[in-house]
């Protein structure tokens, strides 16, 4: 039977164009061509460029709706072709590259909010909306959904990577604001994890499906829906900038900022070289020292409780050079600056490109791998600004690098070994929001053990016996 459905083939394999022949959905190749330069693009941009390979996939596809999603995996599970869900390739980790061919669902054509319910403060929405689509819609309802990684990535795509951001340290990541999901699973069936229809603020009925698909990046299942938690707009927000004299003096008033109980909504260190880079990208003037961007949101009165209380923190710790910014306009283009930080350390050598690699530790261990790493950088002669969510004990290094210097990119890989290493003796992990795709599965057997590993590769064993779903990502797999 002819699966609905949009298709593109992109290159030869005997395999999928039998099936696709089958299907008869064709246009025309110049735009096949314009798409998968994108692609190609976003990966080799990040991982792939250590791989030195971004293979297309054989086919792209675009569903419509769940009932075609469901149509073409049943065809794809009875051919053996792999699946790859593909949202809108903001991930910094390969997780979209074909390394098996395959094909790839698109997931862009889906792009509705199906449900929403401001009384209850959620939203089910299919997964070509973005994170910033989805604000948009909700503009006049009082409500926002405040998950925000940087990038105006999907947010099934956001819930398959188990997303967080600038705001985590007060509203969670994506694994606590996930309600409920919808998947197609390799066989073409589709499960709910918390059952078709259902939205409760908490369970403890049965095995926590839904927060077993959050994080599987493709790798269990295609995310056609998602359903949201959801929170009130806050009344005020003030925003502010503050300098330190070392990286120990700025974490400290960030643990004793959330110990004093101040509802903080984000917290952000900037290094002294991201500080640089921010001041002559986007034309400001703040201190070269280790730098915090914070935002408090509440009510007008609360709002200045919190602020006196962390100005009291921060100085009592040698903080200075505060700069507040009250006004939606100013507290936009300060928060732009850091959402610009990417492009801010790219222009530190113009021809490069660059590599974000992200770790995660305990609060009382970030201020000596942030100096560890910085004296790696220094001695292996690496540029690598360091950007972070400071309340959450996870940072960046955002690693800009020749691509045409093999040397200096095996520098590099070394490198992002050695912080993540780093990262696992301090009991953190390998990657605190951005997954573990290509780059990091040796790194997750280190950190999660045999026994982990194992447990691991039965539920994909389980769900996925033929190993078509998104292969080769988060588990290194010997093949028969």
């Amino acid at each position: 039977m002819a699966a609905p459905g949009i298709l593109r083939q992109m290159q030869t394999s005997e395999t999928a164009c039998g099936v696709v022949a089958t299907w008869n959905y064709w246009e025309q190749w110049e735009e096949r061509v314009s798409f998968f330069r994108e692609v190609e693009k976003i990966e080799c941009d990040s991982i792939a460029l250590f791989l030195c390979r971004c293979r297309p996939p054989d086919v792209v596809v675009f569903p419509r709706c769940v009932e075609e999603v469901s149509a073409l995996a049943k065809v794809c599970h009875k051919h053996r072709l792999p699946i790859i869900p593909f949202g809108t390739g903001t991930g910094l980790e390969g997780g979209v590259g074909a390394v098996k061919g395959g094909v790839c669902f698109s997931l862009r054509n889906m792009e509705q909010v199906l449900d929403l319910h401001p009384e209850d403060f959620d939203v089910t929405v299919e997964p070509g909306v973005t994170r910033k689509a989805l604000n948009a819609y909700l503009r006049d309802t009082g409500l926002w959904f405040p998950v925000d990684p940087g990038a105006d990535a999907s947010l099934c795509g956001m819930a398959a990577t188990s997303a967080s951001g600038t705001n985590a340290v007060r509203y969670g990541t994506m694994r606590e604001n996930v309600m409920n999901l919808e998947v197609v699973l390799a066989d073409g069936s589709i499960v709910h994890t918390a059952g078709k229809g259902r939205r409760p603020r908490k369970t403890s009925a049965g095995y926590n499906l839904t927060n077993l698909f959050v994080g599987s990046e493709g790798t269990l299942g295609i995310i056609t829906k998602t359903t949201l938690r959801l929170y009130g707009i806050p009344e005020a927000m003030v925003s502010a900038v503050c300098s330190f004299p070392s990286v120990q003096a700025a974490v400290d008033s960030t643990v004793q900022t959330l110990q004093a109980g101040v509802p903080i909504a984000r917290i952000e260190f900037l290094d002294d070289v991201m500080i640089d880079a921010c001041n002559r990208f986007s034309s400001l003037s703040y201190p070269v020292t280790p730098t915090l961007f914070l935002e408090f949101h509440g009510s007008e009165q609360s709002l200045q409780e919190q602020v006196k209380t962390a100005e009291d923190i921060t100085q009592s710790n040698g903080g200075s050079d505060f700069q507040w910014a009250r006004d939606t306009e100013t507290r936009n283009r300060l928060w732009k600056a850091r959402h610009d930080a990417w492009y801010a350390a790219l222009a530190l050598r113009p021809g490069c490109k660059a590599y974000s690699t992200d770790v995660c530790v305990p609060l009382s261990r970030l201020p000596q791998i942030i100096v560890e790493t910085k004296e790696d950088l220094i001695e292996n002669r690496l540029t690598g600004p360091i950007a972070g969510h400071v309340g959450d004990g996870n940072f960046h290094c955002l690693m800009v690098v020749d691509p045409n210097n093999p040397e200096e990119m095996h520098r590099v890989h070394l490198f992002t070994e050695r912080l993540a290493r780093r990262a696992l003796a301090m009991d953190g992990t390998c990657t605190g929001e951005h997954g573990v795709g290509l780059g990091k599965r040796a790194l997750l057997c280190e950190e999660m053990g045999p026994v982990g590993i194992q447990v691991m590769r039965s539920l994909k064993d389980t769900l996925d016996p033929n190993n078509l779903m998104n292969p080769g990502k988060i588990l290194q797999r010997e093949e028969p």
